[in-house]
């Protein structure tokens, strides 16, 4: 039975009582860094909230999940075994997804111990209501500028609330591209999740803008933005006429609106009836 567990993303106190229950009783932690999934388990022994600590610790991440699958085999899975990220919920921006379709393709049993979730976090705090709205996760955005522009004009019209993270190098100059592109939308960003040093800002994106270049942006970033349908304007019949353009190119944008043909058209502009 493999189980998906979720990890504090920073405060262990989060760590749930069913995911204390089934460490308790597995012998096998596959994980995305061993050393981290180690000091985990020793947090948990030293604060008498876990009392086992004779674990076999395999590494499994985006790097060599399909090796690390396909040597393990079917049969390593009828034993109790946790798979857990370093923080978070395993799939979510993080290896799992092919541990879980392996699972499927072999019919065997896999389940799930929810707990802290950054993302879902971050919408919670945002205030935001959804509506009739989406709520679209698009986790990290590219790092070329460009591409990250692209993607964020293509996010800032689809009359959804956004999340996606965002890291220490990147968060100045993803806020300064979101304050070029859409000053006045709305924006929730949350440092440090349950962290030390948590720290929320929000309000207009210009607003946020301004507050985040003057704080300490070391940490972990998650934007929450609220977009909105941008009204596509378009041109009728009466715009076009009233254009100062030459007879044969207001002929022909006229005829593609008025379902006539460009040359009727052009010989009513030439005798002053358009």
């Amino acid at each position: 039975m493999l189980y998906l567990l979720a990890t504090p993303i920073g405060n262990i106190s989060d760590i749930t009582f069913r995911a204390i229950e089934i460490l308790q009783s597995c012998d096998e932690i596959l994980c995305e860094d061993t050393r981290i999934a180690k000091k985990l388990i020793s947090l948990l022994n030293s604060r008498k909230m876990l009392q086992k600590s004779d674990y076999n610790f395999i590494s499994l991440h985006s790097h060599n999940e399909d090796f690390r699958i396909s040597e393990l085999g079917v049969g390593f899975f009828k034993k109790n075994v946790v798979f857990m990220s370093d923080a978070g919920m395993p799939c979510i921006s993080d290896p799992g997804a092919k541990l879980v379709k392996f699972m499927q393709e072999n019919n065997l049993e896999y389940s799930i111990i929810p707990g802290v979730s950054s993302l879902l976090s971050a919408f919670a705090l945002s205030g935001f209501e959804l509506n009739n709205k989406n709520l679209i996760f698009h986790a990290f955005l590219p790092h070329k500028l460009q591409e990250k522009g692209r993607i964020l004009n293509e996010i800032l019209n689809n009359n959804s609330i956004n999340v996606f993270f965002e890291s220490t190098h990147r968060i100045l100059e993803t806020i300064n591209l979101l304050d070029s592109i859409a000053p006045n939308n709305d924006i929730f960003v949350a440092k440090e999740i349950t962290k030390i040093y948590e720290k929320f800002y929000f309000g207009k994106v210009g607003e946020v803008a301004k507050q985040i270049q003057k704080s300490n942006i070391n940490g972990e970033w998650v934007i929450v933005i609220q977009s909105e349908s941008r009204e596509e304007k378009t041109l009728n019949a009466n715009d076009i006429s009233s254009m100062s353009l030459p007879p044969k190119i207001k002929a022909k944008l006229l005829s593609k609106l008025v379902n006539k043909s460009a040359e009727s058209i052009y010989n009513e502009i030439i005798k002053g009836n358009i």
